[in-house]
């Protein structure tokens, strides 16, 4: 049947909203069950797990709340985030536009050297690195985290930025060489305005990548001073095991923050990827 039909666009339309709609529910199910699972106590969850609360109580996300661990657990996954994400975007760009608009032996061998750290598993690298964390005295220390996270994100961040600075025509620089711009000025006054979209996109993904981080974490950080919430989440599940309503309450207000932000920056994480993949 020929899909430009009226009837070959309606169902082809159609198998495109169940998947659609089939990968929605298969992803919002456990939100949902976590998010009604907070209001409800052990009993109801045993009787009608699927089910609406019957009554309604707010007790456990209240007490998660009013906790000042969960907090503080907020504030450093925060704070690593950022760092992190700093980092990562700040080097990664300095980088790109040195591997994409200057020409010098040795430039291609070297991008692939970054690249292959892609193909790193970070699993790999947990015994080293926590004996370099260990000589440099950087156990329990956020900045144990924030620099090997910003590390393991420059490969990714580094090709995704080169791709884009690359394909910014050679006219550009050449008119900003005319008006007297150097190499630095013409980075920051005009490459960089440019980039905000595909600069969006990679911090997005360093930041998410950051905030659901949990098996670095957990081999630097053995203090809860700073404890992150993934960690926070383990540490919580094991102090509630008997109390499922409320290990579901804190579970759904760890995912929050996260959920919040990715709902605010999917439109320029899409618009990243779309003038990456168009101007590439």
């Amino acid at each position: 049947m020929n899909v430009r039909t009226p009837r070959g666009k309606l169902l082809r339309n159609t198998g495109l909203y169940i998947a659609a709609f089939v990968t929605a529910a298969f992803v919002a199910t456990p939100i949902l069950f976590a998010l009604l699972g907070g209001f409800k106590d052990n009993q109801q969850l045993r009787e009608n797990a699927l089910g609406l609360p019957s009554p309604w109580n707010a007790e456990h996300y209240t007490d998660v709340l009013t906790s000042d661990s969960f907090w503080r657990q907020v504030f450093n996954s925060v704070f690593i985030a950022l760092a992190t994400t700093v980092i990562v975007v700040g080097c990664a760009a300095m980088v790109a536009f040195v591997f994409a608009r200057f020409a010098f032996r040795g430039r291609e061998a070297l991008f692939t050297l970054f690249a292959a750290g892609m193909m790193f598993p970070f699993a790999v690298a947990v015994l080293p690195l926590f004996i370099i964390l260990r000589t440099f005295e950087l156990l329990n220390s956020p900045l144990g985290v924030i620099l090997p996270q910003a590390a393991f994100g420059l490969p990714l961040t580094i090709i995704i930025l080169r791709s884009f600075f690359r394909a910014i025509p050679g006219e550009v620089e050449e008119a900003a060489v005319i008006d007297g711009a150097g190499p630095w000025l013409f980075f920051v006054k005009i490459l960089l305005p440019m980039a905000r979209p595909v600069l969006a996109t990679v911090s997005v993904l360093a930041l998410v990548g950051s905030w659901n981080s949990y098996l670095l974490p957990l081999v630097v950080l053995s203090r809860p001073t700073w404890w992150t919430l993934p960690l926070g989440v383990t540490q919580f599940q094991g102090q509630y095991a008997s109390d499922t309503a409320k290990v579901l309450a804190f579970v759904m207000l760890a995912m929050l923050p996260a959920l919040i932000f990715y709902a605010f920056a999917e439109r320029h994480l899409i618009s990243g990827l779309t003038s990456g993949g168009t101007k590439g």
